[in-house]
């Protein structure tokens, strides 16, 4: 195993969490590069069930170092009690874990900010966990990272001109009376004490690992179609989910990476609001939803559901430099007499077989189909890719025609040997 970066390949919640998790195995650390805990990777080891929304999956593991690079924003409670939980469950989580003290800190005026625009002006259909205005301060320089929460006087002068800011912006807009300087304050400078053992100078641990021939998972958060340059704008999360986000929200070059893995669901989600050509009707809906748990980790919403759509696949690729993917949720398509992949998208009578990025477009269109036989067979036992049904192998075949880039390996369920090299 060389530098490899884990990336969703579509709106997220592709299963990536799991994959990360088995490729852990074989790497000494694991990073975790943007988005915050907005995200939440799912990760079933036997009976137990982790859901992990801003530690790296690799946690599992002993003997690995799990890094919140630079590109992440923080909330410190959320980590804390991460930490917390992780604990209970009998996982070690001590000097296997660092947080860069260049990452953006979430404060709770951001999550107010999140939730008053979600629910005031245009919905989006974010987390309102403060992840896109704490992104907004950084971009605007008026963020506070991770270290200055250990230096009571810089905190102190940052936090007071951002709360007077947004107070009068809150009750301008909102009518909302705001925050108390005092008490967020002395809330921040405790959760500073508490994170203070964990912090560091994570581009310069990375880029020695990568000297001393160390090998270093990136794990990406949300998909390519939510990255906030790539995806569908506006609907889209507040951090480069593509995979040159490894980059920047870590501080490794470029020419460190060995490979680029997409993980992509074998047939399509979305969470939240915004454009999905190929969204099921309400029965297929329930029936694809409910055999393929299909509820957001972090938020426990109901996913939108359809076909996988070759068309955002094939984006993906592109954007994102794909070697190779992943196909996740096989066996939810077990039962299925026939199943349709989406090959193009038509609007006012012309074909598009690229991603169009005018999402008055992508909004409108009518999607184009092949339609392939099911295989009506249960994939969960299978343990190699000869053994799986021949229409299922045809499936899998079609879906790298389609892509131009290979499968390297198929999961059909949640568990970590139900994972199929191809």
């Amino acid at each position: 195993m060389a530098n490899i970066v884990i990336v969703g390949a579509q709106w997220g919640d592709e299963g990536k969490g799991k994959i990360i998790d088995i490729l852990a195995e074989d790497a000494d650390y694991i990073v975790r590069f943007q988005g915050g805990n907005n995200a939440g990777h799912t990760v079933v080891v036997g009976k137990k069930k982790f859901i992990f929304h801003l530690i790296p999956s690799g946690v599992l593991h002993k003997g690995k170092i799990c890094v919140i690079g630079n590109g992440v924003v923080i909330n410190p409670k959320a980590i804390l009690d991460e930490i917390k939980m992780a604990k209970s469950k009998g996982i070690m989580v001590g000097k296997n874990l660092v947080i860069s003290d260049e990452a953006h800190v979430i404060f709770p005026y951001h999550q107010m900010l999140d939730s008053l625009r979600e629910t005031k002006k245009s919905k989006i259909g974010t987390t309102k966990r403060g992840i896109g205005p704490c992104y907004a301060d950084k971009v605007s320089r008026c963020g506070i990272r991770v270290q200055e929460l250990f230096d009571k006087n810089t905190l102190r002068e940052k936090l007071k001109a951002n709360i007077e800011e947004k107070n009068k912006v809150f009750w301008a807009l909102y009518k909302f009376k705001g925050f108390s300087f005092n008490k967020i304050y002395n809330e921040y400078l405790k959760f500073g004490k508490q994170i203070k053992k964990y912090a560091a100078n994570t581009p310069l641990l990375l880029n020695k690992a990568i000297r001393d021939k160390k090998r270093i998972l990136f794990e990406g958060a949300q998909g390519a179609l939510l990255d906030i340059d790539h995806g569908t704008y506006p609907y889209v999360t507040s951090s480069n989910a593509t995979a040159g986000g490894a980059c920047t929200g870590s501080g490794v070059g470029p020419n460190k990476i060995d490979k680029i893995i997409g993980v992509l669901k074998a047939y399509t989600t979305r969470v939240g609001e915004g454009p999905f050509p190929t969204q099921f009707e309400c029965e297929l809906m329930e029936i694809i939803r409910n055999k393929g748990k299909e509820y957001g980790a972090t938020t426990g919403r109901p996913r939108r559901c359809g076909w996988f759509d070759a068309v955002i696949g094939r984006y993906s690729v592109m954007v994102n430099g794909i070697d190779e993917i992943v196909v996740t949720k096989l066996d939810v398509l077990d039962d299925l007499e026939k199943i349709k992949i989406c090959v193009g998208y038509r609007h006012k009578g012309k074909l598009y077989k690229e991603f169009p990025t005018e999402m008055n477009i992508v909004e409108n269109c009518k999607p184009v189909y092949e339609v392939c036989d099911g295989w009506q067979d249960d994939t969960t036992a299978v343990g190699s890719f000869s053994k799986l049904p021949r229409n299922a192998k045809r499936y899998i075949g079609r879906l790298e025609e389609l892509l131009g880039v290979r499968v390297s390996m198929v999961s059909t369920g949640s568990k970590r040997k139900q994972l199929i090299k191809v």
